[in-house]
């Protein structure tokens, strides 16, 4: 790719390499980096004199010699470990004057989230593999991760070839099951390497220790590298990522080039809201462009004024050869592969933060399609991904966005999911397609609306969640305050847990992930009931706050009333109105809630009901609240 420098100088720069090396615990991929860092003048004396002085938990290697491994961590707590834990990055100068910056991520599989980071933004993967210990599970994992990010020239270096006297059978085995697991991935640009990184076989310079071996070390391996010929045929995208303005009425939309080129004149749209335009200036650092490129940081200025805001995608106008429109139409349903680095499992129908460059939108987790195991290849059925799963999942965002499938793009295609409490990332996804559904599902606005069948009925429509354990009183409430506001007047309706279960809801079962569903299929039968004018009464256990979270977002501010009936579990226990406490003590109802599973209770819930009251007391207080005292 050329670069802006190339074309405002005519300098002749070759490519920067971006490289992820990853593999397994012990697999000696800190070793084999610092080794080929050290090689080739990459590392300072100062740097070296540290590896040769200082020694890690574990390390056997003397002091004086210099610890490779050293070379890549950056962390105290790696080096007593003993493990890498974060992802390092380093720059390395080829002999040919190629820089690449390597990127050495963490083997452990609780740092999975770190090393598809790190091979999100990769043009090589260097997998290690322990020739003594051979292919292990996840060796598997990064080989698919790597696949998922687009990452598809891969060199696998066979380590270790002395702690088994460089066997050329043990070789040719491990790189036949490797190769195998690359070719069920679509990975055809894969190369095996036998290595030691701790003798230095092989690593810069060709092995004397393996006659049978005729190919290149990994250092020439790297050296040759190409980038493909770019056959992508994805039309410019530029994600904006602020605005500019300046004296003199300028108006400008920054980012990065992240597919296509563009070029003053060009037709242009913002493929959020189908606006068009033409590019009039292309200004970068080095001042007006004649055309920018992928990965160029530059600002341009359009023709007209246009309603652009950070987050929307700039795109090119026009249509493709097979008819279709040039940029991606929003859309509000996505099928996407997920790599799931949450401590909590990933269940359909929670809600969780969608961000894609610097657009961030709220979306929920409809339906987890399978889940795939990384061994096999096998796609297995499943309604969770647990912590390190890959998966495949449909999603749906509040509002249609604009993105590509991940394999024309990587910027406009990936995404991360964020818990909306803790802020921690759970998720990279890379869509496959939009639904096609999503975009064939146009809402119709109605004339009688809400507001009109509200005052029809004389009142203000809402949902009252009634949430608390099982005989906690929560159906006699929900009965007797149906009766008070029907006495009053009101339009009302109750939808109660076991008799929802009975109908829409008779195919889910108790798991944490049909408990979710349950939540999310109440509260859109809620939804349209308040759209109805009614007044809802949902007496449902609920017992997770994220559920009911998502069950509060469905609604607008004031429409949700959360009650919490505050009901000792020992009472509940002697009332037991249904037998299931009984049943939960004889070990025949395990995932009883407040028993076998845990209760997580409101920590702000609206209104705060005593569970030891009465139940008129009770009613009163929610009469009183809904009427606004």
């Amino acid at each position: 790719m050329t670069t802006l420098l190339e074309r405002s100088t005519g300098i002749d720069i070759t490519p920067v390499v971006r490289l992820v090396t990853c593999g397994s615990v012990d697999d000696g991929k800190s070793t084999l980096i610092g080794r080929l860092l050290a090689e080739t003048g990459s590392i300072p004396e100062d740097q070296l004199d540290y590896a040769r002085l200082t020694r890690r938990g574990g390390s056997t290697i003397p002091v004086g010699e210099i610890d490779y491994s050293l070379l890549t961590d950056g962390l105290e707590a790696e080096r007593e470990q003993g493990i890498t834990i974060d992802v390092a990055y380093r720059h390395m100068y080829l002999p040919s004057g190629r820089r690449v910056i390597i990127a050495d991520a963490p083997g452990h599989e609780q740092y999975t989230r770190n090393m598809a980071v790190a091979a999100s933004n990769a043009d090589v993967a260097v997998l290690l593999v322990d020739a003594a210990r051979g292919v292990r599970p996840q060796t598997f994992r990064h080989l698919t991760v790597c696949a998922l990010m687009g990452v598809t020239s891969i060199i696998i270096a066979i380590n270790k070839m002395d702690l088994v006297s460089y066997e050329h059978a043990i070789f040719e085995e491990i790189s036949g099951q490797v190769k195998a697991a690359a070719a069920r991935l679509g990975l055809d640009d894969v190369m095996t390497i036998p290595v030691s990184a701790v003798a230095g076989d092989n690593v810069t310079l060709p092995t004397t220790q393996m006659p049978w071996w005729h190919g290149s070390s990994l250092l020439s391996a790297v050296q040759d590298w190409m980038p493909p010929v770019d056959t992508s045929t994805t039309a410019f995208r530029l994600p904006v990522q602020f605005i500019t303005r300046a004296e003199g009425n300028f108006r400008g939309y920054a980012g990065t080039v992240a597919a296509g080129i563009v070029r003053p004149g060009d037709a242009v749209v913002v493929a959020d809201s189908g606006q068009t335009a033409v590019i009039d200036r292309i200004v970068a650092f080095e001042g007006d462009l004649a055309e920018a490129r992928r990965g160029d940081a530059i600002t341009v200025t359009l023709d007209r004024e246009v309603d652009v805001t950070r987050g929307d995608l700039l795109a090119a106008a026009g249509t493709t050869p097979s008819g279709e429109t040039a940029w991606p139409q929003p859309a509000d349903r996505f099928a996407a592969d997920v790599v799931w680095v949450g401590e909590e499992a990933l269940m359909h129908g929670r809600s969780y933060l969608l961000a894609v460059g610097p657009r961030v939108v709220p979306a929920t987790v409809t339906v987890v399609r399978h889940r795939l195991d990384v061994v096999s290849g096998q796609k297995l059925a499943a309604r969770v991904l647990d912590m390190n799963d890959i998966g495949r999942i449909e999603i749906a965002t509040d509002v249609p966005i604009p993105m590509d499938m991940y394999t024309q793009c990587r910027d406009t295609g990936g995404f991360l999911l964020i818990d909306r409490v803790s802020a921690d990332t759970v998720a990279a996804g890379m869509v496959t397609h939009a639904l096609r559904r999503s975009l064939n599902v146009v809402p119709h606005a109605y004339e009688v609306d809400r507001a009109a069948r509200a005052r029809l009925k004389h009142q203000t429509p809402r949902v009252v969640w009634l949430t608390g354990l099982s005989g906690s009183g929560k159906s006699t409430v929900a009965d007797a305050l149906e009766r008070r506001l029907f006495a009053l007047g009101m339009h009302t309706f109750v939808l109660d847990g076991d008799n929802v279960r009975t109908g829409i809801n008779k195919d889910l079962g108790f798991t944490p992930e049909d408990r979710a569903e349950n939540v999310r299929r109440v509260a859109e039968a809620a939804k349209l009931m308040v759209d109805a004018g009614l007044v809802v009464i949902v007496a449902l256990i609920s017992p997770f706050r994220a559920d009911r979270r998502a069950a509060r977002e469905i609604f607008a501010d004031d429409d949700f009333v959360e009650v919490f009936i505050d009901t000792p579990v020992e009472m509940c226990v002697e009332r037991d109105p249904k037998g299931l406490y009984a049943k939960a003590k004889s070990g025949s109802l395990p995932n009883m809630t407040g028993m076998g599973q845990e209760y997580e209770p409101p920590e702000h819930a609206d209104v705060h009901l005593d569970g030891t009251a009465s139940v008129d007391d009770n009613v009163e207080i929610l009469v009183r609240r809904l009427a606004g005292d």
